[in-house]
């Protein structure tokens, strides 16, 4: 999963007791997409599910997989996410898909246990016999990995209460005070399980909105108190808003009048937003790189940034309703294009120092000579490549920029038109760099066929520019 330009893994949580790893990763919706897949891929390589025994209720190798907008993405984005990645999950792993909670097909299958009731073992039974078993997507029998569960959901808490006993039963017995399902919070799942010697109380915290961790810990405690039993502890599996924690904090120290801008560590934060550091220092730094073939690709991923944005300002809005799909469609093809434009940034650095490494190789002899004069060839023409796919993909953002300005909010064509200009700066600085590289190339055929691309490419985004622009005035009034 990491290696998968963009994507932090900011949290694995492994229990023995539980059998069961818990992975948190962020970045841009179809970076974490594709995690995502290389993870389930991995997982039904490596897990037999045959073999496969744990405290806690699971249908797969891969047991479920949420996408949780974050920052700056749409529910409904990632419900396309969790949908497109089922079926390439079916497709290409033939492995049996559900979809829950936002994402599910049918309202039976809304809740995630329901989906998981009965786990692999009875699942492997009645998938193929039962219709009510049957997946949303893929074969109607289990592989050794499984099924997998995608769906799309607001952020889970993962709040555990360890009690002094290792009667699992009292833990059930809590778990069924608190759980939405018989009777308790409306936004809270939970059962009793045994984990290191004690009973504990498991709960999952959907909406820590409206139902917050120290409200469930305290009536955990009162039940508790009926059976004779105290919390010894609580623990988070995986990560947790801080607003959770500091609405925590704020109850149980009783500040009524508390400001999250009195935490220390929230000031310094604000203060650093926004800072320029660390790629424009190295840019304007005397080394040769990062250069101009990287910026061109800041250029362009700052393009499908922009389209992206104004795409998510329509189709978020109730009277542009008409054109809510095609700007759904445009916000993914925008993120796709912005992950991409956003690796070659690194992708051209090292594209650079591999010709500049190619420079140095001996050349002391005949052999040596061929042999370093075949590098810098080869490393020149990827060198040349590079830009060539930033100024194909900045292409491709001004379509969607010119999209945007055409048919998007009104309020954001100023945005819109200024992605068309970015997307330009990218494929101008881009083709200079294809030019530059290309009076080094031997092979005339490919040193032709990029020349003439990089002018197909710059007359078609000058016609984009243009109607971009007409657009812009004619509905902006700039």
């Amino acid at each position: 999963m990491r290696a998968v330009p963009q994507v932090s893994v900011l949290d694995v949580e492994s229990d023995p007791d539980h059998n069961r790893s818990v992975v948190t990763l962020v970045g841009p919706p179809a970076a974490v997409q594709e995690a995502a897949f290389r993870g389930i891929a991995k997982a039904a390589e490596l897990i037999d599910m045959d073999a496969h025994q744990g405290e806690h209720p699971r249908l797969g190798a891969t047991d479920v997989v949420p996408f949780i907008p974050i920052e700056g993405v749409l529910t409904h984005e990632c419900i396309g996410l969790a949908h497109d990645l089922g079926a390439r999950v079916a497709e290409e792993l033939n492995i049996p898909v559900y979809f829950y909670e936002l994402a599910a097909k049918t309202p039976e299958r809304t809740n995630l246990e329901d989906v998981r009731r009965g786990e692999y073992e009875r699942l492997k039974k009645e998938i193929g016999v039962k219709p009510e078993r049957a997946p949303d997507l893929g074969p109607h029998e289990l592989g050794k990995a499984g099924a997998t569960i995608i769906g799309a959901r607001p952020f889970l808490i993962a709040f555990n209460a360890y009690l002094n006993t290792d009667n699992v039963d009292i833990a059930n017995q809590i778990a069924k005070a608190v759980r939405h399902s018989s009777g308790g919070f409306r936004y809270v799942k939970g059962m009793g399980v045994m984990v290191a010697g004690q009973a504990q109380v498991s709960m999952n915290l959907t909406d820590f909105r409206y139902t917050p961790m120290h409200l469930v810990l305290e009536t955990v405690k009162r039940e508790a108190v009926r059976y004779g039993c105290t919390v010894t502890h609580t623990e988070l599996v995986g990560l947790v808003p801080q607003r959770a924690l500091i609405e925590a904090a704020q109850w149980y120290m009783q500040l009524d009048l508390f400001d999250a801008d009195q935490i220390l560590e929230q000031k310094l934060a604000a203060m650093d937003e926004g800072a320029p550091i660390g790629y424009l220092e190295s840019v304007a730094s005397k080394a040769p790189a990062p250069g101009g073939g990287s910026v061109a690709a800041l250029a362009g991923a700052l393009s499908a940034a922009l389209a992206a944005m104004v795409g998510r300002l329509t189709a978020g809005k109730s009277r542009f309703a008409n054109v809510r799909d095609e700007m759904q469609l445009l916000i993914v093809k925008a993120e796709q294009l912005r992950t991409a434009l956003t690796a070659r940034m690194d992708e051209d650095t090292a594209a650079f120092n591999a010709v500049m490494d190619a420079f140095k190789l001996p050349k002391e002899t005949e052999e040596e000579q061929a042999a370093r004069h075949a590098t810098i060839q080869a490393t020149t023409c990827r060198a040349s490549e590079v830009p060539l796919a930033t100024a194909r993909d900045a292409l491709a953002a001004m379509e969607l920029a010119l999209a945007a300005a055409q048919r998007g909010n009104p309020n954001a064509v100023s945005d819109a038109a200024t992605a068309a200009w970015m997307a330009m700066a990218a494929i101008q600085g881009a083709a200079l760099n294809v030019r530059i590289n290309a009076t080094s190339i031997d092979d005339i055929e490919k040193k032709q066929g990029w020349l003439k691309e990089v002018g197909q490419i710059i007359t078609r985004a000058e016609s984009l520019l243009a109607q971009t622009q007409e657009a812009a005035v004619k509905r902006g009034g700039l």
